[in-house]
């Protein structure tokens, strides 16, 4: 009997390991941990404001803060767009085996996780100052609202530049602890047309299948002239850091590294070329090695 009682409970045990084990991959890749892509994209204008806020030698503490506050935030994100896009992931080829979408995760359980997330990230803010963490509120509202935004009018991805460019004031406030300069805002700025260039590159590929569904996109509303509008924001993107780089008094290694960046968003444009979805969506991932190139110049230029 004692044999048998053992037994069954390793059993037990063992079965509910591989119940919580599964259940937390799933909960991974509800916020996207496989495809970190929308990780670094948060990241790199976030690290950008941190190295120009302190001159190249940000407050360790902050440093941390702020990447691991983007990984959070980034995951709480994913959690609530898929709660939003519940019922139209399961119209979409790419994304209907999402784990919100096929019932593998519960509404409830990603409206849980968004609010675990934001919460940690929230209580990383808090050791910050005052000003950070006020800021900070408009980053949650901007991060929980974008998702429904397609379903209202066809500028969710300015809507989504601004969340991801929310980071810039907040870590020039808690860098410097004083309210955000000109240089902050222009960087925000860059963000939001960095973010609303390649964003549409992304809505490019999946264009059929959301005119299909009836949800709202820049590449539905630039349509043909998609191409001319990515470029026109990707110019305008390039003056502005060069805006940055003169109030910022940066010099010749940041503007390598803007020159490579503008190589890139040059390759970009032949990758949409046709509007093949494929290509479209390698163009969007090349966005990591822009934002990269920008930091590199940047830490060159203060280790110099």
């Amino acid at each position: 009997m004692f044999k048998l009682r053992t037994n069954l409970g390793r059993y037990d045990i063992g079965s509910l390991y591989r119940r919580i084990t599964s259940q937390l991959t799933q909960y991974a890749l509800l916020v996207r941990l496989n495809r970190p892509i929308g990780i670094y994209l948060l990241l790199w204008p976030t690290l950008w404001a941190l190295w120009i806020a302190g001159e190249g030698n940000p407050d360790l503490w902050i440093l941390f803060v702020f990447v691991t506050g983007v990984i959070l935030m980034r995951s709480a994100g994913c959690a609530i767009n898929d709660f939003a896009d519940r019922n139209i992931d399961t119209m979409v080829e790419r994304t209907r085996y999402r784990p919100l979408a096929c019932g593998k995760v519960s509404s409830g359980e990603a409206i849980a996780l968004f609010m675990l997330l934001s919460l940690l990230a929230f209580l990383l803010v808090l050791t910050l100052n005052g000003m950070t963490i006020l800021l900070s509120l408009g980053g949650v509202a901007l991060a929980f609202s974008y998702p429904f935004m397609k379903r209202f009018h066809y500028l969710p991805q300015v809507h989504l530049g601004a969340a991801f460019g929310w980071a810039i004031p907040m870590a020039f406030a808690a860098q410097t602890g004083e309210f955000p300069t000109s240089v902050a805002w222009l960087l925000f700025i860059a963000t939001v047309l960095w973010t609303t260039a390649y964003d549409t590159m992304y809505a490019m590929a999946d264009r059929k299948d959301d005119l299909k569904i009836g949800v709202k996109s820049t590449a539905i509303l630039f349509g043909k002239a998609d191409r001319l509008m990515i470029g026109a924001l990707q110019v305008l993107l390039m003056f502005d850091l060069l805006l940055v780089a003169q109030q910022a008094r940066l010099g010749i290694y940041f503007y390598l590294g803007l020159t490579a960046a503008a190589g890139l968003a040059i390759y970009q444009q032949k990758l949409i070329a046709n509007r093949e979805p494929d290509n479209c969506f390698k163009a969007f991932l090349n966005n990591n090695y822009f934002g990269m190139l920008i930091f590199i110049g940047l830490v060159l230029e203060y280790l110099t």
